[in-house]
């Protein structure tokens, strides 16, 4: 590796952990990081993006900037994971920022997907003299704005298709009595989970069934909204809860309200749906110990499915996999 790409590697990674700060916070809106580096290697400024409505990460950055190191801008390069954006929205334009300030460069790990950016702030800049690279730890910066891609780009929610099931792929008994799968741990990890995404589905039966809160519980941020999928009305459903007749019509009204993500925590009929539609981006899938002697199986994992983690809670496993 030549030495450029790997000080841009190391710098955009910084990028990366300043980024993640954002999460919770920033929806709908990416979570970026902004790096500024002197012409002697010397990071001189950095931030993130501050809760939605608030300054974006280059904006952070330049305002970290000691006043002693203002006059080593012009020779700086600004390492930013995400494009800088090129329109008015809350906040000015950062791509604007940057040519005012005067840096040398600008080192972008991936295009911003947004209808008012793609590509918009990376041309300005270039045409006002600021070198411009992008593409630096690519794969990495899309992923952790995986969701705001993904809504972007295939104007949907990115879709985490979430179930437990036992070591003999059952996920709940014939009768549909109560099977406690999960552990208390991995339970509070699902919350987390939760607490992360815009919306949580169920089923009719599973609703029925369970009577899920549906809720993060363990963390404090608002719930996810919350969705059944039912042909028929269900008159006793707490006000919170959305009914919808079909899969269409949950990702029109979630498109349509911008919430970027969903889970979907169904039985396996709703899972395979989704499975059927090729409506997913993200499987968990959560493994106990156990075995019970018959019951209702578990979705097969789609061929297409590609491993991605394995994590291990008290004696349960979780598996992750990606498309």
């Amino acid at each position: 590796m030549n030495t450029q790409k790997a000080t841009d590697e190391r710098f955009m990674r910084r990028c990366l952990q300043l980024a993640a700060n954002g999460l919770l916070t920033t929806k709908p809106n990416p979570m970026v990081g902004a790096v500024i580096v002197s012409a002697d290697g010397r990071i001189i400024g950095e931030g993130f993006t501050s809760p939605v409505g608030g300054p974006h990460a280059e904006v952070n950055a330049f305002a970290s900037v000691k006043p002693a190191d203002e006059p080593l801008l012009p020779g700086a390069t600004i390492y930013v994971s995400l494009e800088p954006c090129s329109h008015w929205g809350h906040t000015p334009p950062c791509c604007d920022l940057i040519i005012r300030k005067r840096v040398k460069r600008c080192v972008c790990g991936c295009v911003d997907p947004f209808a008012k950016v793609q590509g918009r702030g990376i041309s300005r800049m270039r045409e006002a003299g600021i070198e411009v690279t992008v593409g630096v730890l690519e794969a990495e910066c899309k992923a952790i704005n995986r969701r705001f891609m993904t809504f972007n780009e295939l104007h949907r929610p990115y879709i985490i298709l979430k179930w437990a099931q036992t070591a003999n792929g059952y996920m709940a008994q014939s009768d549909r009595q109560p099977l406690r799968i999960s552990t208390p741990f991995t339970m509070m990890l699902s919350h987390k989970l939760r607490s992360e995404c815009d919306a949580i589905l169920v089923g009719r039966t599973t609703f029925d069934t369970d009577h899920p809160q549906l809720t993060v519980r363990d963390w404090t941020v608002p719930n996810p909204e919350r969705l059944v999928l039912t042909h028929r009305a269900i008159n006793d459903a707490p006000a919170s809860f959305l009914c919808f007749p079909n899969i269409d019509a949950v990702i029109a009204h979630l498109t349509a309200t911008q919430r970027q993500s969903l889970i979907v925590e169904g039985g396996p009929t709703v899972h395979q749906q989704f499975l059927d539609r090729g409506l997913w981006d993200e499987l968990r899938v959560e493994t106990a110990p156990f075995t019970i002697p018959g019951g209702i199986s578990a979705p097969r994992i789609p061929d297409n499915a590609i491993a991605d983690r394995i994590e291990q809670y008290d004696e349960n496993i979780i598996r992750w996999y990606h498309r």
